[in-house]
Parts: C-alpha cells; sequence; structure tokens
C-alpha cells in the first residue's frame, strides 16, 4: 500500500526536482498541473510503470487524490517509492502554489 504525502511535501521535493506524475486524463491536465508534472493517464500506469525510476520517491498527483491513491498503489506494488499527493492537484492550487496550463510535451 502506498504512502500519502501532502502538498506541502510535494512542494518540497518539487522545490528539490522531484519526480510528479500525474495521473489525470489529457484534458485535465491541459487545463492545470504542477509545472514539470509528467503525464500518465491511470489507464497507461501498468505498461508506464516500467519507465519510473526505482529507489528514488515519485509523488502521484490526481485531481483530489483518489486516482492517484490507485496508481500509487500499483506502483508501490511494483518497487517504486510511490507517494499519492493528498488533495490532489485542487489542494495544491488552492495552496496558492504555481499552476502550469496546456498540453504534456510528453508522456511519461
Amino acid at each position: 500500500m502506498a504512502r500519502e504525502a501532502t502538498v506541502d511535501e510535494l512542494a518540497a521535493a518539487w522545490d528539490g526536482g522531484g519526480l510528479v506524475i500525474d495521473v489525470r486524463e489529457p484534458d485535465e491536465y491541459a487545463a492545470g498541473h504542477v509545472p514539470g508534472a509528467r503525464l500518465m493517464p491511470l489507464r497507461t500506469v501498468p505498461a508506464g510503470c516500467d519507465e519510473l525510476p526505482v529507489g528514488c520517491p515519485v509523488f502521484v498527483i490526481c485531481a483530489s487524490g483518489n486516482r492517484s491513491k490507485s496508481a500509487a498503489d500499483w506502483m508501490t506494488a511494483r518497487g517504486i517509492d510511490a507517494y499519492s499527493v493528498a488533495g490532489g492537484t485542487t489542494a495544491w492550487a488552492r495552496g496558492g502554489r504555481p499552476i502550469a496550463v496546456g498540453p504534456a510535451g510528453r508522456a511519461a
């Protein structure tokens, strides 16, 4: 079972260049996401796990924390140090943190 991270913990990791995976759909991502977050829609997580690093934390985010919990559980079961971000992008934005808009440059 994956652990949960607060948006404050995500912010600290993000400031240090931490890996953020956004598991929402492309249209949701384009409407607003954590700058630098890599898009990996939930349905692609099983195949995409092979591209993620093992041994460093991966912060998984969605809109509210439900999809990220499922994705982080899947990742954790495959040896990835995954954290589901509580409150998701909604909490990130509500906290006054930066939001980028536009489509992903590349999927994770």
